[in-house]
């Protein structure tokens, strides 16, 4: 017959640690007495023997069921109450003198390890609570049995104090310490999927709502290429139209995976401003852009990139089209490129036809457009311009944005290498 499944022990270890802990129970059982050598055997074999027995059991059902195992191990409860942690003249309060405090026995060790053990395991309370119910009317008892004095009930209470209450308080905080700390990490690790997931809807918000505006802009082209049979400039217009929907779609699914108390990510996304730039160039948009390492106020050493002339005109780029020199950083690289794109992505969306400037210079981006030349299709959804707000302000820069004569401006200003950021002040 198997043991039952909750009794078993999971490991060599426990069967080992299990087997010490019964010697040891079973030397201090010993070591209460009575004397089979000296004194009386039959009273040992009376007395000790089923100690030993109940022992054995509290040790077996301990591990799964220490509450079990602590009023199995109730006979060797801190009944005796002439051996005690601490004697005190109480002549003071009560016409008593030597009284016991904290009566201990040699089994009271094991009974306190038990005592802790149901309330570092035992999740509910009630149980331990009617136990320590019947080990207290044990208690009495004894004191009752023992005459009622005033001295025993003095050290009755302090041992049940010391040997029951105060190890299972120990345990039951622990286990609660031990739980708080769980959720803490529980809590944590939830954190940090949300953040994960902020990071993809940022991405996707910045990468695939670019990529839809280009495709508008390129629909937009077709609309007004020479040519085209009215079914076809129809069938254009409507791409135009779908794409727009498309952003606004994905604009609305971004905003159920967003967390908007979360920072914008800060990791690059490996494209540069040139490429960006030749990339909506590529698509029909009119660009200008300026790189320059000199200060925002010195002249610009970039070129232009204008939209194609034909249906297969490549884009005018300088040969000195070169990555921007925004920051030896990284950080401050993709930041720039941030930029760059959410300003193409809004002129495109926002101003269809518009002739955009971008000027990258180290501490300085700008990207403005002119008026739109057809009506726009796309409707604000303002999560592109949120996260890059937040973005800046970690760099330590400002943005502005909105704006500029008859066409809109984006601009963020970064600080010297040299230079306190005045936000961390």
């Amino acid at each position: 017959m198997k043991r039952p499944y909750v009794l078993r022990r999971e490991s060599r270890r426990q069967v080992i640690y299990d087997l010490l802990l019964f010697v040891l129970l079973s030397v201090l059982v010993i070591a209460m007495g009575p004397d089979p050598v000296y004194r009386d055997a039959a009273a040992f074999l009376k007395v000790t023997m089923p100690r030993l027995g109940l022992a054995a059991l509290a040790v077996y059902v301990g591990r799964r069921y220490p509450l079990a195992a602590l009023v199995l191990l109730l006979p060797m409860g801190p009944w005796r109450f002439t051996e005690g942690f601490a004697t005190v003249d109480l002549s003071w309060l009560l016409p008593r003198r030597d009284v016991k405090i904290l009566p201990l026995l040699p089994s009271s060790m094991v009974v306190v390890w038990y005592a802790y053990l149901t309330g570092r395991r035992l999740a509910r309370v009630r149980p331990a609570l009617v136990a320590f119910c019947v080990i207290s009317l044990v208690g009495v008892a004894v004191v009752l049995s023992q005459g009622g004095d005033l001295a025993l009930w003095v050290s009755m209470t302090t041992g049940l104090a010391g040997t029951y209450l105060v190890p299972y308080l120990l345990g039951l905080l622990r286990r609660r310490l031990l739980d708080q700390r769980r959720q803490t990490t529980l809590a944590g690790e939830a954190q940090a999927r949300l953040r994960e997931r902020a990071r993809i809807a940022r991405d996707m918000h910045d990468s695939l709502g670019h990529d839809l505006a280009l495709i508008a802009v390129r629909a937009a082209g077709l609309e007004l290429a020479p040519g085209l049979a009215p079914a076809q400039v129809k069938a254009a217009g409507e791409l135009r139209v779908a794409a727009a929907d498309a952003t606004e779609r994905l604009r609305q699914i971004i905003g159920l995976l967003r967390d908007d108390a979360e920072a914008a990510p800060l990791s690059p996304v490996g494209e540069d401003v040139s490429e960006l730039v030749r990339r909506a160039a590529d698509s029909g948009m009119s660009i200008t852009l300026h790189l320059s390492e000199d200060e925002p106020g010195g002249p610009p050493t970039g070129s232009s990139a204008s939209p194609p002339t034909g249906p297969s005109a490549p884009p005018s780029m300088g040969p000195s089209m070169g990555p921007p020199a925004v920051s030896s950083a990284g950080s401050a690289s993709a930041l720039a490129r941030a930029v760059v794109q959410e300003g193409l992505t809004n002129a495109a969306k926002h101003a269809p036809g518009a002739a955009v400037e971008v000027t990258v210079s180290p501490h300085r981006v700008r990207v403005r457009n002119g008026p739109p030349r057809s009506r726009p299709v796309a409707r604000s959804g303002g999560l592109g311009l949120v996260g890059l707000r937040e973005r800046v302000r970690l760099s330590g820069g400002t943005l502005t944005a909105g704006p500029s004569g008859d066409g809109f401006e984006l601009t963020i200003t970064l600080p010297h290498e040299r230079e306190e950021d005045p936000h961390r002040s």
